[in-house]
């Protein structure tokens, strides 16, 4: 009995009974002691049988607990030992203490204990000093997602080698749209007769099935210059590859065997979006293709990423006199609608910025439209400070204004015109783009992948020298009333001369045509002279600069500045240009800190080398022949070891884009 009573567990409603019970018992002892009697042993045994059960109960429950324990126990060791899940126990130097047997299987010894957490992968130490939750690695041909447990020192391995194999063959067979455009079709087979014309047109189509076949792509002719290419994303990266050597086979054999530079432009829409969607990428890169000047592959997703290929040649002069005449009359048009016009080229502006721009405030004042151009007195080099002086003895000054004067001054109805650049970072006042809902943009620079939103009006040729031999055949379609001062037409002259270096570099017909039709305005090649004129302390720094000049690959020139030791761009450019011109010199760079704190990096190429797609890699741009890039928070150092990675990935790994 004693038993019974040591760990009593009665639930509520019975101990409620069992003092009701009592307080009856008492109740009847004090009238009838006889049946209190009875009715006491009727309640004893009635006790003793509820405090059994209860207790028999409470035995039970604990024994089926233990037994419950027991089997967690033994499932919880079951599952450390054999489910499909890798787990780690690790020291403090991150070396390992324990692994399951599912993890030792993927060991190339026996076990994975004692050896370093780096050498199962070098993500695992970072990712726990990165305190992250999550990490995926690689072990052998086998992809785990770990899961730390960094206060445990616990990492637990989940296999996720089949989901990776699905996700990449979805990745894999995801359709990707290209279109093929033959870039001067039309240019070289305009003189040929039909025999000539159908004979380039059967090896054209000829490279291009060959090729097509070969690759698994589904390629259908839907014009005489395009092509409309269907494949997935695992034909794409193999094109990648070998860096889409079919432009190079079109080249290389209508080269050969006509003497006619035939090249390809192809534009890319990829990702996981609709058909009809793949398409406008897929235009929307060729666009972009046909502005950087043809002869190139430009592959966009769906997130706006954009990847560049080819681009060997320099662009064959292909823009006409109608175009010319087309664009000057839209111009003219914009001009007469809107209540002012504003001008502005690139920060840090040179002849062509501000020559191309008085020639646009000339276009305005021909169609009695009141215009200014926004210039920064602070950020002018010795060329442009010569001009501007100049301009300062003449009334042109008072159509001069500063970029907070300009912002003061726009509304929602001015017209700004943009020269000499279309990257919305390079512009003279960023602000202004936003607050106006018309911008023209004329530029001779190719198109890189930043791009100033919704322009009412693009010029963009990069077959041309400058941009202000753009604006002078801009110039002769404009109103009769249009007169270019001595001054003006200098203006537009030396920004030709500056960007040609003197008519040697880029220069085609129509430059000439252009420098001539500004001679019969006046232009005064003396007063050039005198711009571009330069002081002797510039020339010695120049020369420091060349002298810390070495060779690399046997026709590359690379010059580093002194640390410390700030440079002019235009110094910079100049010193590039320098080292072009020694012999067996393929290309140029020169490396210096600016005097705005930046590292700039000036390239120069004769055109076996592409250098703007080498400046584009570093976030600059350019041409094939004439590049730069400015970069923040590096070093002289560091953008000499990063131009260096750059210059071996393109150049020796056979890229060339």
């Amino acid at each position: 009995m004693k038993g019974l009573f040591q760990k009593p567990n009665f639930s509520n409603h019975i101990v409620i009974i069992y003092c009701l019970s009592f307080l009856l018992l008492g109740f009847t002892w004090y009238v009838q002691w006889m049946l209190g009697i009875a009715m006491t042993i009727v309640l004893g045994f009635s006790l003793y049988y509820s405090i059994r059960s209860e207790r028999h109960l409470l035995n039970e429950r604990e024994e089926y607990i233990t037994t419950l324990s027991h089997r967690v126990k033994k499932v919880g060791e079951e599952a450390l030992l054999e489910m499909p899940i890798g787990i780690v126990l690790y020291s403090e130097n991150y070396q390992i203490e324990w692994t399951n047997p599912y993890l030792n299987q993927f060991a190339e010894a026996e076990t994975f204990v004692g050896q370093s957490l780096d050498e199962l992968s070098e993500k695992l130490v970072k990712a726990i000093n990165k305190e992250e939750d999550n990490v995926s690695i690689s072990i052998g041909s086998c992809n785990f997602q770990v899961t730390i447990k960094k206060e445990e020192r616990l990492l637990y391995f989940f296999d996720r080698t089949q989901q990776t194999e699905i996700q990449n063959l979805y990745h894999n067979e995801q359709t990707v749209l290209g279109i093929i455009f033959l870039d001067n079709y039309e240019e070289i087979t305009q003189a040929m007769d039909d025999t000539a014309k159908s004979q380039v047109n059967s090896q054209v189509t000829s490279i291009l099935n060959d090729w097509s076949n070969e690759k698994g792509i589904y390629l259908k002719r839907i014009s005489q210059e395009r092509f409309l290419a269907i494949l997935n994303q695992q034909i794409l990266n193999q094109l990648e590859k070998v860096k889409f050597e079919i432009l190079d086979e079109v080249r290389e054999l209508i080269s050969d065997n006509k003497n006619v530079p035939l090249t390809l432009s192809i534009g890319i829409g990829l990702g996981g979006v609709s058909l009809p969607s793949l398409g406008e990428l897929a235009q929307s890169s060729l666009d972009l293709a046909l502005g950087r000047g043809g002869d190139q592959v430009v592959i966009k997703d769906d997130q706006g990423k954009v990847r560049f290929y080819g681009g060997k040649t320099n662009p064959m002069e292909k823009r006409t006199r109608v175009r010319a005449r087309v664009i000057s009359h839209a111009l003219k048009e914009l001009v007469q609608q809107s209540e002012q016009v504003i001008v502005m080229g690139h920060k840090a502006p040179d002849m062509d910025a501000v020559g191309s721009a008085i020639g646009i405030l000339k276009v305005a004042q021909a169609n009695e439209v009141e215009a200014f151009v926004v210039l920064d007195e602070n950020d002018m080099d010795t060329g442009v400070y010569r001009l501007m002086e100049e301009v300062k003895e003449t009334d042109l000054w008072d159509y001069f204004i500063s970029p907070a004067e300009a912002q003061e001054m726009v509304t929602k109805n001015t017209l700004l015109v943009v020269v000499d650049t279309h990257k919305p970072s390079l512009v003279a006042e960023e602000k202004l783009l936003n607050k106006t809902e018309y911008v023209v943009v004329i530029d001779h620079h190719r198109r890189a992948e930043e791009f100033i939103e919704h322009p009412t009006l693009v010029y963009m040729e990069p077959y041309a020298s400058s941009t202000a031999e753009l604006v002078t055949e801009l110039l002769e379609y404009q109103p009769n009333t249009l007169k270019l001062s001595r001054l003006e037409s200098t203006a537009l002259l030396a920004g030709i001369i500056v960007d040609t270096k003197s008519f040697t570099l880029r220069t085609g017909t129509r430059t000439f045509d252009a420098a001539s039709y500004l001679r019969s305005k006046g232009a005064d090649t003396i007063l050039v002279q005198r711009f571009l004129e330069e002081d002797l302390e510039v020339y010695i720094k120049r020369s420091r600069l060349i002298e810390n000049t070495i060779i690399y690959k046997d026709n590359i020139a690379i010059s580093r500045g002194i640390p410390g030791q700030t440079y002019h761009a235009v110094v910079i450019a100049q010193a590039a240009d320098t080292l072009l011109m020694m012999s067996g010199i393929e290309a140029s760079f020169v490396i210096s800190d600016r005097l705005d704190g930046r590292v700039g990096i000036s390239a120069r190429s004769l055109g076996d080398i592409n250098v703007q797609l080498i400046m584009e890699k570093m976030n600059g741009g350019g041409h094939l022949t004439n590049a730069a890039t400015q970069l923040d928070g590096a070093s002289i150092n560091d953008a000499y070891e990063q131009l260096i990675e750059i210059i071996d990935h393109t150049v020796e790994g056979g890229e060339q884009e």
